[in-house]
């Protein structure tokens, strides 16, 4: 198992950490104050993903929404199981406000884990995140940003900067002061001195 230190301390040494980096860093952690992320630990991989998969390109909300109208069609379970959720009629899915792209993503990582490819999170816990990514992405509609949701917030990685996130780079602008964010590429290596506190990097940069 790769262990991962998501607790207060570490979340403390993380934020001493990024304001050493310089005094705009400093500014903006005195701001915002201490790191207060969550993880969702207890949750398997396939549920991540498909939770990700909602979230995509949408406001949290209305990401939310559509996730309790498909919790809905499940009364008796917590979430559907992969089994339950390609059992259902795909349109009754569509109705909860899923797009097509995004009901055959969801279909489709269902179907990955029954045949193992979305690995269950014992296996998860084991791989490291670049193997992790390269599994999955080769799924369709599941990009490195899904990917890297999972290594947050489902098993708790504490060096992940999701670098294609426009809210990562937009808000390393609005730290900085520049007139233009960071290409992905740009903040790739800008955020390597950071390592290995990219997650709570990312926490703060969301936040700007």
């Amino acid at each position: 198992m790769i262990q991962a230190d998501l607790s207060l301390e570490a979340y403390g040494n993380a934020s001493r950490f990024l304001e050493t980096l310089d005094s705009d860093w400093a500014r903006h952690i005195a701001t915002i104050g201490p790191c207060l992320h969550r993880a969702t630990p207890g949750r398997e991989p396939y549920e991540a993903l498909v939770r990700a998969i909602a979230y995509q390109q949408l406001h949290a909300r209305a990401a939310e929404a559509i996730l309790g109208r498909m919790l809905g069609l499940y009364p008796d379970v917590d979430f559907p199981s992969p089994e339950q959720l390609l059992a259902l009629d795909p349109q009754a899915l569509r109705a909860c406000g899923f797009s097509a792209n995004k009901l055959a993503t969801i279909r489709g990582i269902a179907q990955a884990r029954l045949q193992g490819t979305v690995p269950t999170r014992e296996e998860a816990l084991a791989l490291h995140d670049d193997a992790l990514i390269e599994r999955l992405v080769v799924l369709p509609g599941v990009g490195r940003w899904t990917v890297e949701m999972l290594l947050i917030y489902c098993l708790e990685r504490s060096d992940i900067l999701p670098v294609d996130d426009f809210a990562v780079r937009e808000g390393y602008r609005r730290i900085k002061g520049f007139e233009k964010a960071p290409t992905p590429a740009q903040m790739r290596a800008l955020a390597g001195p950071w390592s290995p506190h990219r997650t709570v990097a990312s926490w703060y940069l969301w936040r700007a």
